[in-house]
């Protein structure tokens, strides 16, 4: 199949990139590298710089390559950003969507995969894990419009016949995240530790999420690419436990043999305190749960920031 990858040169997108191209998929790369890299494109794949926001370049994408998936990916996913910019953050996360949704109908796309957010569409649930039927009450205008392009997916269902499956996304870490955004916590406490500098942490410590690493995130995309699993569903996917910033920060410390100590700061406008997804229906319907367990995915993790690390290090050693 021809799939189009949406934010295929960032974290997520890219791994995901690699493995379909590996799966044996004819694979198109949007992207406008505003905070994916061009060194995380596979070869293989074929690259348009684009904004999603640009409707006429993107129509000249489809146009060309004729794509029979779209998996959506590309977003702003800067929480605190969202909350000081909300028209910013609607502009890209939904009328950008909206822009592929639109020539997904036009050009007949088999099935639109949609990269949502379990650790922001729910907000506060009363009851943990959630799951697929747990209210939605977003806490940042990011889950807001994150979820907001759900509902347009839907329409777009019943009213066009387009094909669509929703995953919603706990906090994802591994290789390739930055660790120079808001998000990615284990990649900036990688980082700084590296670096010798103290992590900050938001909070009293106490604040959980839901971990999975990238490779299993990229697993669940796979198995729903074909129309006969997971059409017209929403599915989380998570371990449905929770981990707090403090075992985060621990974690990785341990795997760095570091000995820094963290520094505590006020915890930030927009954050849920608490959430974790009920993996339920997803192992039920597609047969996926994680595997990478949160401790071997920490060394996987801070074993590639490690060397990434050295070799900047070394790099600027020699311009000297």
């Amino acid at each position: 199949m021809k799939v189009l990858v949406t934010g295929g040169a960032g974290f997520i997108g890219s791994h995901l990139v690699d493995q379909l191209i590996e799966h044996g998929h004819r694979v198109a790369v949007v992207d406008d590298l505003s905070t994916g890299k061009e060194e995380n494109i596979n070869r293989k794949a074929e690259f348009f710089n684009i904004n999603i926001c640009d409707m006429k370049s993107l129509e000249e994408v489809f146009n060309k390559t004729k794509p029979d998936i779209v998996n959506h990916h590309a977003a702003h996913a800067n929480v605190r950003k969202s909350v000081e910019m909300p028209v910013y953050d609607a502009n890209i996360n939904i009328l950008g969507s909206l822009n592929l949704c639109q020539l997904s109908k036009k050009y007949q796309i088999k099935k639109f995969i949609y990269a949502s957010t379990g650790g922001a569409v729910y907000g506060e649930p009363k009851d943990l894990p959630a799951n697929e039927t747990t209210p939605p009450e977003p806490l940042s205008q990011y889950g807001v419009s994150k979820h907001t392009v759900e509902h347009y997916l839907y329409v777009f269902y019943k009213l066009y016949n387009l094909n669509f499956t929703i995953l919603r996304y706990p906090n994802v870490y591994g290789p390739r995240q930055s660790p120079h955004g808001e998000a990615g916590v284990v990649a900036i406490f990688s980082e700084q530790m590296l670096r010798n500098k103290q992590p900050t942490i938001f909070g009293d410590g106490s604040k959980t999420r839901d971990y999975v690493y990238v490779d299993d995130i990229v697993k669940a995309n796979l198995a729903v690419l074909d129309n006969n699993v997971g059409n017209g569903e929403i599915y989380n996917l998570g371990w449905g436990k929770e981990i707090s910033d403090i075992e985060v920060f621990l974690a990785v410390r341990r795997a760095l043999n570091s000995r820094l100590e963290p520094i505590m700061g006020q915890k930030r406008h927009g954050e849920v305190d608490h959430i974790s997804l009920d993996n339920s229906k997803v192992k039920k319907e597609i047969k996926w749960t994680p595997k990478v367990t949160f401790e071997e995915g920490i060394k996987k993790a801070t074993k590639y920031y490690k060397k990434f690390v050295t070799a900047e290090k070394l790099y600027e050693t020699v311009k000297v």
